[in-house]
């Protein structure tokens, strides 16, 4: 053969593998999260960034479905049966307890990649931290302890306040009832009184506050994490700005909207982690060998704006640890 016949045959060989390699089914990851996807920009955005800190991009290696259920957990039986009939790569059930353990009992073999704030071992999740042993492993962010110093630091910030009225979502069961114990604990302790609120839906949420700026005396809220409230973090921070409510949410968005402040887990990096360890399955590592990890990075933030509006100095202990914005 010729050396011009030969490099030509080198370049159709590689175009062919090209074209081969464009053609080959990328693997599909179920993504599913109860917030809206109007409220997840900036997770999303850390999801793939994860992925591509393995290798991965999407469009180009991997397909993302993406399944935002803005609260309406009566569709996820379906939603995973689905998954599971299709056979998807992987399923990825960040900042959730229910939907990662629905996930959990509609299959025992596709990887289950999740962020929790129970404990994934005594709900089931994992054999054990070290040793997740089935077929889920994630991240776990402590939601018991979070709650906790969320509650005691909207004290400090609303010193004058007699009663935390905790708003939870019924229909997130788990995640609600986690809530509403933790911090009806932490309020026995520091001497508040308590409210439990229930909402579901908009309107109900509408409901709720409404007689809370009816009854109050003297009343703070504490806003659970849930994806259905935190998909209506202007909804929330609207109605508590017209009733004057000082509030405490999980994650800075809501503050970033005028909301008074916010303690968790630094969602951002939380949803890379799920972005990581997806890859990482999808590189072929077990769930199984993959230890639960835990969170370290957590955010303390608060908007002066709202804090004068409503008449509250900030302690200087607070400012020394939280971040002020306005």
């Amino acid at each position: 053969m010729r050396r011009r016949e030969f490099i030509t045959g080198i370049g159709g060989a590689a175009a062919w593998s090209l074209a081969a390699a464009a053609q080959q089914p990328r693997p599909v990851v179920g993504f599913v999260t109860a917030r809206s996807a109007d409220a997840s920009v900036d997770a999303q955005a850390a999801f793939r960034k994860g992925l591509r800190e393995t290798g991965y991009a999407e469009g180009r290696n991997v397909t993302v479905e993406y399944h935002w259920l803005e609260g309406q957990f009566d569709r996820l039986p379906a939603l995973m049966d689905d998954l599971v009939r299709r056979r998807v790569a992987v399923i990825a059930t960040p900042n959730n307890t229910l939907v990662t353990t629905t996930a959990k009992a509609a299959t025992a073999t596709i990887p289950i990649v999740f962020s929790v704030g129970t404990d994934p071992v005594k709900t089931g999740l994992v054999a054990s931290f070290a040793r997740p042993g089935g077929n889920a492993t994630g991240i776990n962010y402590f939601a018991l302890e979070v709650s906790a110093k969320r509650l005691g630091l909207l004290h400090a910030l609303a010193p004058k306040a007699v009663r935390v009225a905790i708003l939870v979502n019924p229909a997130n069961g788990p995640s609600a009832d986690l809530t509403v114990r933790s911090v009806q604990d932490a309020a026995r302790s520091i001497g508040l009184q308590t409210q439990v609120l229930n909402a579901s839906t908009s309107r109900e949420i509408d409901a709720a506050l409404a007689s809370l700026a009816h009854e109050r005396a003297d009343d703070v809220l504490f806003v659970a994490a849930d994806g259905f409230f935190q998909s209506r973090s202007e909804q929330l921070v609207a109605l508590t700005a017209r009733d004057k409510i000082p509030a405490a949410y999980p994650d800075r968005a809501a503050v970033a909207a005028g909301g008074l402040m916010s303690y968790g887990t630094d969602a951002t990096d939380m949803y890379r982690q799920v972005g990581v360890y997806t890859g990482n399955i999808l590189k072929g590592a077990k769930p199984a060998d993959l230890p639960v990890q835990q969170s370290t990075r957590f955010e303390f933030v608060i908007n002066r704006k709202t804090a004068k509006a409503l008449g509250l100095e900030i302690p200087v202990m607070l400012m020394v640890s939280a971040e002020l914005i306005d």
